[in-house]
């Protein structure tokens, strides 16, 4: 999966399994998924059509499942839990004439969903969000446009998605914990100029970090000059040689670690990633190559 933000669009392109409950939604294989940020005062007739004009302005003319809202992509909060990543836009109007009021939530599981898993990630995404707006002291439990979109890639290794499962864990507590955060954004109680991106942490017990190229105390961890636009790596784990390499873990077992790998902090291969999403691996170390002789 590789997903980027261009101009008012997070898009997500892969090969997905996916069910989704927005306009247009169902089951089925699609190779888009996105979230798109219309004006406070949209109305189109037909909607699909109109998700459809947004895939063609890109240049893809495979299937997709699509969300509106009239969040901006600025606020949008990206949680990475191991294997399952959030993406979550959340506006709540104090009254239904006032502001905006959509809460569009996408799940990508990095391990294959079945059918039904599909299905009941959206039921455990449902509940987090009603918690979190219950917490955050909202005595609703959603809005009239509210959608969610869970997609698996890969091959099939989960059969169910509750909350007792490793998935279905997961979601739920990015999901929490991404719509309350998604709130305050909107609501601008907190102020960014790109979305934010959290992760999951172990380190000194369990929790969610926002991780903030400017507040990091480590940079810079490679080289003076280095950029770190790619907080989470999407080609990880690569198993590259010369990229990375397998380490012991501390929990047990192996894990891929590219704690030593500079390719996406070269200025210019970060540039050329994010003008070409979705280049393969392959070119950037082409690239990369070339502008080191």
């Amino acid at each position: 999966m590789r997903y980027f933000v261009r101009d008012s669009t997070l898009f997500l392109r892969g090969d997905f399994s996916a069910a989704s409950s927005g306009i247009g939604g169902g089951i089925r294989q699609v190779s888009t998924i996105f979230n798109h940020t219309v004006p406070k005062d949209f109305s189109d007739v037909n909607p699909l059509r109109y998700m459809g004009t947004i895939i063609t302005q890109e240049g893809y003319a495979d299937a997709f499942f699509g969300l509106l809202t009239a969040v901006e992509m600025r606020n949008l909060c990206i949680l990475q839990y191991d294997f399952i990543t959030a993406f979550v836009t959340a506006g709540v109007a104090d009254a239904p004439e006032s502001g905006v009021h959509t809460i569009n939530i996408i799940i990508y599981c990095g391990e294959g969903l079945a059918p039904a898993a599909l299905l009941e990630s959206i039921i455990v995404a449902t509940e987090a969000k009603v918690k979190a707006l219950s917490e955050a002291g909202f005595s609703l439990t959603g809005t009239g446009t509210d959608a969610v979109v869970v997609a698996g890639e890969g091959e099939i290794r989960h059969q169910y998605a509750g909350t007792l499962t490793e998935p279905g864990r997961r979601i739920y507590t990015a999901v929490q914990y991404g719509v309350q955060e998604a709130l305050k954004h909107q609501r601008e109680a907190i102020e960014r100029t790109n979305p934010s991106f959290f992760i999951y942490s172990r380190y000194g017990g369990g929790h969610w970090a926002e991780w903030r190229s400017e507040e990091c105390p480590y940079y810079p961890c490679h080289f003076e000059g280095q950029r770190c636009d790619f907080c989470y790596c999407p080609f990880y784990p690569c198993l590259e040689v010369g990229l990375g390499s397998w380490v012991e873990s501390s929990t047990g077992g192996e894990v891929w670690s590219c704690s030593d790998c500079r390719l996406l902090h070269e200025p210019r291969i970060t540039d050329y990633l994010k003008k070409h999403p979705e280049a393969p691996l392959c070119e950037l170390k082409a690239l990369f190559k070339r502008l080191k002789k």
